[in-house]
């Protein structure tokens, strides 16, 4: 900043010396978005722990699905209940890694997460669970193929796709749009076949895109009390479509995975049900984060191990569908359901613990400095916003994965 010129041979009385003005305080943060310091060693990267609260949540929700699937076929309920949670659990997950891809980029620093967050456990994973699928479940399929995700891995499979296209998307002029209309189109293609599982990429890809819009004060919005009263009816309504349509609808719109004609449905109705399921999941994932808790929880640490409990927790769940343990007639009851959700939401809050993560660390977050030639540019190991996906208790990684 400059003072007026002077002019030459011009006597002026000097200016008195400005001083800056004292710092305003900063201000109070809005009510549930305070966040907790979380990491070690990194002064000022804190994490809110509303994000770990909902993932932890969300990962017992894909856990108690799981499950669910196994002993639904008895209960008209039971089946609406898990139509409703497949509404809306991955796309909740999904809409969480969106938002924390907002600064993703080429960066090697970013590149080296991605591969390290998201590949190698794929690739580790994707065989591991073909190899239990041969021997443990006596399948036969016999092939191990990395471009066929199976079971639960298509997941990581998604989001390596989705987190590289992040930059493409925050160029466009009409990303959500552009989105839709891709998972519009795929829904009605069944050529695009398993590799990769590319059909469930793009129909599901809206929601990470939403994600990568969505800005603070959207996530804010919803947890208003007047949301979190309005969504009690909303869940209400969606349990009684649920429940109505389960004669009369194909269930298997839920997860995204098919053609319409893969279904036996007409053209046209890919693209409505493209539309009709992702309204389904804005809403649903809208009121189930009003209810999730702003506030540090029991299971608050939890949520920053749920990539663990999502890849782990499925061989559980096949471990005793392969033993009959789902075929037993006390599991087909009400209370044998309320047992086996019980165990499910347990078994999958076991697996984000601490001691279980040390354990499974280098297959979930190998940290692979081997492999990576070392880097002196500026930008290395500095992050933007955090991915509350990474292990609290490792060094901060600002773009892990979330499950």
């Amino acid at each position: 900043m400059f003072h007026a010129a002077s002019s030459p041979g011009q006597n002026r009385t000097p200016l008195p010396q400005t001083q800056s003005p004292a710092p305003a305080p900063a201000p109070a943060a809005e009510p549930g978005l305070r966040r907790a310091s979380e990491h070690r060693g990194r002064p000022g990267k804190q994490r809110d722990p509303f994000f770990d609260n909902a993932k932890y949540l969300a990962i017992v929700l894909v856990a108690v699905g799981h499950t669910w699937a196994a002993v639904k076929s008895d209960s008209r309920t039971l089946e609406a209940a898990y139509n409703v949670v497949y509404t809306f659990h991955m796309p909740a997950f999904i809409i969480i890694s969106g938002y924390f891809s907002r600064n993703f980029d080429m960066r090697p620093d970013r590149l080296k997460r991605l591969i390290t967050g998201v590949v190698v456990p794929y690739v580790i994973f994707e065989t591991v669970y073909s190899l239990f699928r041969i021997f443990v479940g006596h399948s036969d399929d016999q092939q191990i193929s990395i471009l066929s995700p199976w079971y639960l891995t298509w997941f990581l499979c998604a989001l390596f796709v989705w987190r590289l296209t992040a930059p493409v998307w925050r160029l466009v002029r009409w990303p959500l749009p552009l989105a839709l209309g891709i998972a519009m189109l795929a829904s009605l293609t069944p050529g695009i076949g398993e590799d990769l599982q590319l059909q469930r990429v793009m129909q599901f890809l809206p929601c990470f895109v939403l994600g990568l819009c969505m800005k603070p004060e959207h996530f804010h919005m919803v947890r208003r009390r007047a949301v979190r009263i309005l969504s009690v009816p909303v869940f209400v309504v969606a349990l009684a479509g649920a429940w109505w349509t389960v004669p009369r609808v194909n269930g298997s719109w839920v997860y995204r995975q098919s053609a319409a004609q893969d279904l036996g449905a007409p053209w046209w109705a890919g693209p409505v049900m493209v539309l009709v399921m992702f309204g389904g999941a804005v809403l649903l994932s809208a009121c189930f984060f009003a209810w999730v808790p702003s506030r540090q929880t029991w299971f608050t640490a939890l949520g920053t191990g749920t990539m663990y409990g999502y890849l782990l927790h499925g061989f559980v769940v096949k471990s005793v569908l392969y033993a009959g343990g789902f075929d037993a007639a006390a599991v087909h009851t009400p209370l044998g359901s309320l047992v086996v959700t019980v165990v499910a939401a347990s078994v999958v809050t076991l697996l984000c613990t601490e001691p279980v993560r040390r354990v499974f660390r280098f297959a979930v977050e190998p940290r692979m400095e081997w492999a990576f030639r070392q880097s002196s540019g500026a930008g290395a190991g500095t992050g933007t916003a955090h991915d509350h996906s990474g292990s609290a208790s490792r060094t901060a990684r600002p773009e892990s994965v979330s499950a």
